[in-house]
């Protein structure tokens, strides 16, 4: 996904909303969404959600297939309602977990059609 920086007006140190981008899929994926926030205090990522939402393949969790998020202080995978901790070495590994496993989810639902 492609990151895009929002301002803010933040003392130095304050906590800033650095991204926020939903993408809305068409094609074949016509309907599900890919969402992005990143929230940052100095060069340190201290909030995180990201979610693949598709009713179509997930009646649960709001839709949501697959995310990552830290929201009530713990890294946490969700999965189709399903939720278990994650160990968090930084949230770029926690992105590109993500990504691969978007990728192969993806892989999946186009081997069923």
């Amino acid at each position: 996904m492609a990151k895009r920086r929002i301002s803010g007006r933040g003392k130095s140190g304050s906590r800033e909303k650095v991204v926020d981008e939903t993408l809305y899929l068409s094609g074949k994926r016509r309907g599900a969404i890919l969402r992005q926030e990143v929230w940052r205090e100095a060069a340190r990522v201290v909030k995180y959600n990201l979610a693949y939402i598709d009713l179509r393949h997930s009646s649960v969790d709001n839709g949501r297939v697959l995310g990552y998020d830290s929201a009530h202080g713990r890294h946490h995978r969700h999965f189709r309602g399903e939720v278990e901790e994650i160990a968090y070495s930084g949230y770029e590994a926690v992105l590109l977990r993500f990504q691969r496993e978007l990728e192969e989810l993806w892989r999946q639902e186009d081997e069923k059609r």
